[in-house]
């Protein structure tokens, strides 16, 4: 799919793809992409209110996409107000007590005259980047395992296998609501990004995710064959994957000085 978001001059091209995996009975990860809004959310909660509490929250977000102009406060804002709609629901239909969901994307927003990414995130499902055949995660896991892995009381391959390693410190559907992460940076020719709820993760390391998007030119291949090979290692977990590839011809800016972002935007709505 090739999408150039409204007064941006940037020429993308996102696929999607998303699968059951090999244990779960329902799909309650929901992906959009849409003109100028790419994410994954991965619900949670029994009688398929996560699958409910997933399309609430993606149907939010897709609204981001007819905003006039996109800054870092209205991404906030649109979180604030998913997660006001989940507890409105819930209200509604006490059976969906409990539902929630993670959030992750990536959008296009004015800043520091020119367009910008701005990356955010609750929960733990991840956006990275590829550029100059470098694969970073730009988001950084709400979780009980990042916690400990910050405090510097597990090693990394202690995190797959640790007894937490499903348990979120943060998700939407909280009352009160969570604070996001949000990350603004200028955008570079060539640049990937890759979408995905923790069913990838928890089945591909980060060199294999790398590997599979280098082969794949096209996103909706790449995001097909991402899902395909984590169905494959295991598949014990509903995975959904946006690959989104930039285009357009940029200013040329040094390469490294673009690798990773410039800084965290403020999260106040």
């Amino acid at each position: 799919m090739s999408t150039a978001p409204r007064g941006s001059g940037l020429s993308l091209r996102a696929g999607l793809a998303t699968d059951v995996g090999r244990v779960r009975q329902h799909n309650e990860d929901t992906g959009i992409a849409d003109r100028s809004v790419f994410a994954v959310c991965d619900g949670m909660g029994g009688h398929a209110a996560g699958e409910v509490a997933s399309q609430i929250v993606a149907e939010t977000l897709s609204e981001l996409a007819d905003q006039p102009e996109l800054t870092p406060a209205v991404i906030t804002r649109q979180l604030a107000e998913a997660n006001d709609r989940l507890l409105a629901s819930v209200a509604r239909h006490p059976e969906q007590a409990g539902m929630g969901t993670t959030a992750a994307g990536i959008t296009v927003v004015a800043g520091g005259g020119g367009d910008h990414w701005a990356v955010f995130n609750v929960g733990d499902s991840r956006v990275y980047r590829w550029i100059a055949g470098r694969l970073t995660q730009v988001t950084v896991d709400h979780s009980e395992v990042q916690e400990l892995l910050d405090a510097g009381l597990i090693t990394v391959d202690e995190v797959a296998r640790h007894p937490m390693r499903n348990v979120i410190t943060r998700s939407l559907g909280m009352d009160p609501a969570p604070s996001p992460d949000v990350w603004v940076f200028p955008p570079f020719p060539g640049e990937r990004f890759v979408i995905c709820s923790d069913g990838l993760t928890g089945e591909l390391r980060d060199d294999q995710i790398k590997a599979i998007l280098e082969a794949c030119d096209d996103p909706q291949s790449a995001a097909e064959s991402l899902v395909r090979a984590a169905v494959e290692a295991g598949g014990r977990d509903n995975v959904t994957v946006v690959v989104v590839a930039l285009d357009s011809e940029q200013p040329d800016d040094d390469v490294e000085g673009d690798t990773s972002p410039r800084g965290m935007a403020a999260s106040t709505p």
